[in-house]
């Protein structure tokens, strides 16, 4: 069985060292194993909740992007697309905002938080709180949900956002599914031993501390500058040092080998100068993330090629869209409307009036080209079915009448096209009713 998982980045930052080790480049090799269906997004609706700059939004979506194409995702093997070039989430998001609870709302980690701060500042609860923050998670059950995705590679604290979109699928599938599954519901996959680097100051690596180490921007001098400013001890050269007390050895170890981990820990015990492990630090970086530069770079001055892959991406995602959303508009009642069934009197026969001024009409004609056309039209106009060019008028005749009695059954290989407004059931009911008055 084909195993789906499902990974959003949110468009508000630039990719540094810590998002590249803790999650692109995790991520990337699960989506290499065989067996799995990977479904990769650019979460920009989620960036609108946090950031109100449109240029940030702008080139945040075209640097995350270029981040993950250079650092290897192939977009021939995953589905990779932005969140807002499927508008079937956003139509989903509302059906699930009408079975979601305000309570459960209420209990989200983000809503919480934003109303105790306000709270200790002796502001109103909800000062500041938009709707956009308080339907977070529903947004986010969307995203999983409308692609049946069974995991999601998350941080612990994002647990609860996958047990809510449970939740609701639940709740969805319990008022509409009849017994049927229509929401598949996801399991949260934590990863212990994905790697947390440390920043600078060895706290963690977080643009909100200012503490990061670029990935690509500014090339090899803007990795070089950053590492030289890792906080270090005040022990000399020559002066043993302790690798398991330097966050400088906790970044090496995230892109060194076992043999070179053991090797840099005995050269620090030993003396190595600080400045030395730096350079080291560099050139062991330098050797993973410089040859994806170009590719970046190449990237970042092309931006069509990005947009063409991602609206690739978008293509597909909504192949599997589209259909679970029909799905799930014919289980809420928001159906294609139906001729309904002709009431018969006590004859057997068709009640008259105002019953056979609703069946539907034939019109046969015959065009400047000089070819005969018929087509069925509904009672308010519309279009049915629409038949190709016949070079006598008889054939039209003919193929009129056979549709006229034998009802639906004689669509098979018939000469016509249905109309673009209307569904296949709909057609079939209306010459069903239509031979059936003949009788």
């Amino acid at each position: 069985m084909t195993e789906r998982v499902l990974t959003g980045i949110t468009t508000t930052g630039t990719p540094h060292l810590g998002n590249y080790v803790g999650a692109i480049r995790p991520s990337i090799e699960a989506s290499r194993a065989e067996g799995v269906e990977s479904f990769f997004f650019l979460a920009d609706f989620h960036a609108l909740i946090k950031c109100d700059d449109p240029a940030r939004i702008e080139r945040s979506r075209l640097e995350i992007a270029a981040t993950w194409l250079a650092a290897g995702l192939d977009p021939e093997r995953v589905t990779f697309y932005r969140q807002s070039d499927i508008p079937e989430i956003t139509e989903l998001t509302w059906l699930l905002t009408c079975v979601t609870a305000k309570g459960q709302m209420n209990r989200a980690h983000a809503y919480k938080a934003a109303t105790d701060a306000n709270v200790a500042a002796g502001e109103d609860p909800d000062a500041g709180v938009t709707m956009g923050l308080y339907c977070y998670p529903i947004l986010m059950a969307a995203d999983i949900l409308m692609f049946k995705a069974h995991r999601v590679p998350v941080g612990r604290d994002q647990v609860q956002h996958i047990e809510m979109a449970r939740d609701v699928a639940q709740r969805f599938n319990h008022l509409y599914g009849q017994g049927r599954e229509l929401l598949v519901l996801p399991q949260a996959q934590i990863d212990e031993e994905l790697a947390t680097l440390p920043g600078l100051d060895g706290r963690k690596m977080s643009k909100s501390y200012d503490n990061t180490i670029p990935l690509f921007e500014g090339g090899a001098r803007g990795l070089k500058e950053a590492v030289a400013r890792i906080v270090t001890d005040s022990r000399l050269p020559g002066e043993p040092k302790d690798p398991d007390a330097s966050h400088l050895v906790t970044i090496w170890d995230a892109f060194a080998t076992p043999p070179q981990r053991q090797q840099f820990r005995a050269d620090l015990r030993a003396g190595l100068a600080w400045g030395e492990a730096k350079q080291r630090l560099v050139d062991l970086i330098e050797a993973h993330i410089g040859p994806m530069r170009p590719r970046y770079e190449e990237l970042m001055a092309h931006p069509e090629r990005i947009e063409e892959i991602l609206q690739e991406g978008a293509r597909k995602a909504r192949a599997v869209a589209r259909p679970l959303l029909a799905e799930l508009r014919e289980a809420v009642g928001l159906r294609p409307l139906k001729p309904l069934a002709q009431p018969k009197t006590a004859a057997g026969g068709r009640a008259a009036g105002a019953a056979h001024a609703a069946l539907p009409v034939f019109k046969q004609y015959r065009e400047a080209d000089g070819r005969f056309y018929f087509k069925l039209t509904a009672h308010d106009g519309s279009v049915l079915l629409q038949s190709t060019g016949f070079a006598e008028g008889r054939e039209a005749g003919a193929w009129v009448k056979r549709l006229k009695t034998e009802g639906s059954a004689a669509l098979a290989g018939a000469p016509v096209e249905r109309g673009a407004e209307v569904s296949p059931e709909q057609v079939a009911a209306a010459l069903d009713a239509l031979a059936a008055a003949q009788e």
